[in-house]
């Protein structure tokens, strides 16, 4: 079968201790090589982070504002690719036919925005981060409590059908592993004013309200290495949120979500709140990672309040977002 040429886009900076994880997972599935296109945007490493993506094959551009999001937006104007992948250095593909039955997938469902990945945990990573991760697929209590459940439609052998439930939008899609069609992408103008989250929400708002998912599939996201990592990056979190505040016009967040942000605040900062649901997720899921929630969530909340006070206070300069980055490192 002639499968179409796919571009993966990802964004680093200093990424040296986890980006061969992710690309050597892309370099094992089962597409043809030559159909796959690595793209690399670099915010100015120091460590060896573009000498390790030159050995994969992949094309290292210069992101000059040195953030993800800005990276992602300097990939889209070079990309050849008829399918996107955006993923970071710290998602590692779980499976080596990801990449075909993402692909097979949209082309079979002209309806679809995309493919969402599921995010299960690796061998080896530590439960904060499966918890993170795996259990609430959202990565943040605050998020997890503000975001709507989707609602399956179907299955179709590995695919699967989702999509939001009436009256809502308030679910982040778009980042972590997620596959995109290139021409709903110049669709949406996303190489003009890229975001994750506000790119699969404009096509939702477009119309394309469904989206698929393929069973037990995705990427293992690595996303924290401890409790003082998950704070830091919540951190960063806030202040790229604040920052895009006045940019963009739209976000999940405002697409009446299940609880108001300062609601969840306060249910993360409280203790009967967070206690309610460990005790729900551990009788209904006989998963011990749920013991993480309470803990996880305050913490949320101390990153969430470090990040507006970076933001209210510190001075804003182009490399002032790039700072607050933790260095990603796979632990032993």
């Amino acid at each position: 079968m002639d499968l179409p040429k796919i571009s993966f886009i990802i964004p680093t900076l200093n990424a040296a201790g986890i980006l061969p994880h992710c690309l050597r997972a892309i370099r094992a599935q089962d597409y043809p090589a030559d159909r796959v296109e690595i793209v690399i945007a670099d915010g100015g490493s120091t460590d060896d982070t573009r000498a390790l993506a030159g050995k994969f094959g992949a094309l290292v551009l210069d992101n000059p504002q040195r953030v993800a999001e800005s990276g992602k937006r300097v990939a889209l104007e070079k990309i050849s690719g008829e399918y996107v992948v955006f993923v970071d250095a710290d998602n590692e593909l779980t499976h080596p036919d990801f990449l075909r039955l993402a692909v097979l997938g949209l082309q079979k469902n002209p309806q679809a925005l995309g493919v969402e990945s599921y995010y299960p945990a690796a061998p080896g990573m530590n439960s904060l981060c499966a918890f993170l991760t795996q259990t609430l697929h959202i990565s943040d209590p605050i998020s997890w409590l503000m975001s709507v459940s989707p609602v399956p439609l179907g299955v179709e052998g590995e695919v699967e059908h989702w999509t939001f439930p009436a009256g809502s939008f308030a679910y982040p899609l778009g980042a972590n592993g997620f596959v995109y069609r290139k021409t709903d992408l110049d669709a949406m103008r996303a190489s003009a004013d890229f975001e994750d989250t506000r790119v699969a929400l404009q096509l939702a708002l477009s119309g394309k309200k469904e989206w698929l998912r393929l069973s037990r599939r995705g990427v293992h996201h690595h996303l924290v290495k401890g409790l003082a990592d998950f704070i830091k990056k919540r951190r960063r979190q806030t202040y790229h949120f604040l920052s895009l505040r006045h940019k963009t016009g739209i976000s999940w967040t405002q697409m009446k979500p299940r609880a108001s942000a300062p609601l969840a605040c306060i249910y993360c900062a409280t203790v009967v709140g967070p206690v309610y649901h460990t005790l729900i997720g551990l009788t209904r899921d006989r998963d011990w990672r749920w013991l993480w929630h309470p803990i996880a969530s305050f913490a949320s909340v101390l990153g969430l309040t470090w990040g507006v006070l970076t933001y209210y206070t510190a001075a804003r300069t182009a490399d002032s977002e790039a700072s607050l980055q933790p260095v990603q490192k796979l632990p032993k």
